[in-house]
């Protein structure tokens, strides 16, 4: 299923499938305009799970008996709730969620923080509180967003190469660890009463070694870190094909998977449990581990293939089943694991062009290839996915009942598509270049852009009257 976006800025598509997959058959979901399948299924799993979480009551949506409204006004909503038309007496989170996704953070933005080199990676803690910002100039910004977006604490990276390429705050939000190009990850103490954070200067930050005592002093990049959801461990994605587990509270490493042939781009615990890991690499393959069973066959749990070109990031939907990829393909693709394989072909085959996302534009001729073998559940494309490793993320399940897809991109733009039709609702223009990461509050209806420009800016519903929005086109900033 292929969802692309028109030069007007949105696409609509509906999700067509053949007859065997609407049994439960692994065969490839998609379709595009000149192959259309046999047959129509209107609601595939994870169209009705996110109706779930996001769709109003029957009763509130009603219009006559046996037709229904979608989607239902706020005021109908709320009428139907003092009508008590749902027999609750009150609104579901579903009900909350059909009324809050429809109110998307897309007015502004307002300007956050302005630095004078990239801006690599932005992420909200789990609730809300704090936003934290990794720049290419060793500064990381953790921001109070509750007073007022004031600077918390400015860490001074350690041993610094190339740039932060990922940090991860702990769930309890007392500790952040950043990765380098270096197999060191360090960890800082949030909650400490410095605002500056200067390695072993003002503070220590301690050095979680990654490489293993027979490397012989190897040096290999770290791409993607994580934090278990328990924030016992640590899952990390290498430039030597590897994925790490460390076990914080043992103080060591536990375990090395050699993973795939190509750099781990991205890696995240699937669920809240540990016991799955998701890993997106170069080799364009995602794959599925199983912690459990990994010891005693020392492979896989299954393998996705679908991507054509490498893996930039992947998001987890956090039930263990569905998780999202960008990719160099210039697509998104979203996951199920249940279509997973034993075994998967990373290169079709049929690939007879030359090209490296880090200095080229994506060949014409390659926009319309697909992989002969798709396990994808469905494709997204409309923005661009080139120089950088450019993240992507599932809506938030509080208050949009992760309805939405968004993404950062080359073109400067942040892009919204909606999970179920494909639709790409929203395209946001303010950088002056790469979108490299980008993060919706988990709460309200607010997102924060990160660029290459050193711009850290907040979108918000409604507009926010007290400040006068950013313009669009301003004097740059000098480099260093």
């Amino acid at each position: 299923m292929y969802f692309r976006a028109s030069n007007m800025g949105y696409a609509f598509s509906k999700l067509e499938i053949d007859s065997e997959l609407c049994e439960g058959d692994n065969s490839n979901i998609g379709f595009d305009d000149t192959h259309r399948a046999n047959r129509t299924c209107l609601d595939h799993e994870i169209s009705q799970l996110t109706k779930l979480r996001s769709g109003p009551h029957q009763n509130l949506s009603r219009v006559l008996p046996g037709k229904r409204e979608f989607p239902v006004s706020t005021v109908k909503m709320l009428v139907g709730r003092e009508g008590n038309y749902s027999g609750r007496g009150r609104f579901s989170s579903a009900d909350c969620c059909h009324v809050l996704s429809k109110y998307l953070p897309i007015n502004g933005p307002w300007v956050v923080d302005q630095m004078s080199t990239r801006a690599y990676v932005s992420q909200f803690s789990t609730d809300g509180s704090l936003f934290v910002a990794g720049f290419q100039g060793s500064h990381i910004r953790i921001y109070n967003v509750d007073r007022g977006w004031k600077v918390q604490k400015n860490i001074l990276a350690k041993s610094l190469r190339w740039t932060v390429t990922d940090t991860s705050l702990s769930p309890d939000q007392r500790h952040l660890v950043y990765a380098t190009m270096s197999p060191i990850v360090h960890i800082v103490d949030v909650g400490s009463d410095a605002t500056v954070s200067h390695a072993n200067v003002t503070e220590i930050h301690e050095g979680l070694e990654f490489s293993a005592d027979d490397d012989g002093g190897y040096s290999f990049g770290i791409f993607s870190v994580k934090f278990s959801t328990d924030g016992r461990e640590l899952v990390a994605g290498s430039s030597d094909d590897s994925i790490y587990v460390y076990d914080l509270e043992a103080n060591k490493l536990t375990l090395r998977i050699l993973a795939h042939t190509s750099d781990v781009n991205s890696v995240c615990f699937a669920d809240e449990t540990g016991h799955l890991i998701f890993s997106g690499s170069d080799d364009n393959l995602c794959k599925v581990w199983d912690r459990r069973c990994f010891r005693s066959n020392g492979k896989p749990a299954g393998v996705l293939m679908g991507h054509l070109e490498g893996v930039t990031f992947l998001d987890s939907r956090g039930d263990g089943r569905y998780f999202i990829s960008n990719g160099k393909d210039q697509s998104i693709k979203l996951w199920d694991i249940r279509r997973m394989s034993s075994d998967a072909t990373s290169n079709p085959g049929f690939r007879n062009y030359d090209w490296d996302y880090r200095w080229m534009e994506y060949p014409a001729r390659a926009r319309n290839l697909k992989h002969p073998n798709d396990q994808s559940v469905a494709t997204y494309k409309g923005h661009s996915v080139l120089r950088t490793l450019i993240r992507c993320y599932f809506s938030p399940a509080y208050s949009t009942g992760q309805k939405y897809i968004y993404t950062g991109s080359h073109d400067s733009c942040i892009y919204i598509y909606d999970v179920a039709s494909g639709a790409q609702v929203a395209r946001l223009e303010h950088h002056r270049t790469t979108v490299r990461d980008c993060s919706w509050h988990p709460n309200y209806p607010m997102l924060v852009s990160s660029s290459w420009d050193g711009d850290i800016v907040k979108w918000e519903f409604p507009p926010n009257s007290r400040e006068a929005p950013a313009p669009l086109n301003r004097p740059r900033i000098r480099r260093r």
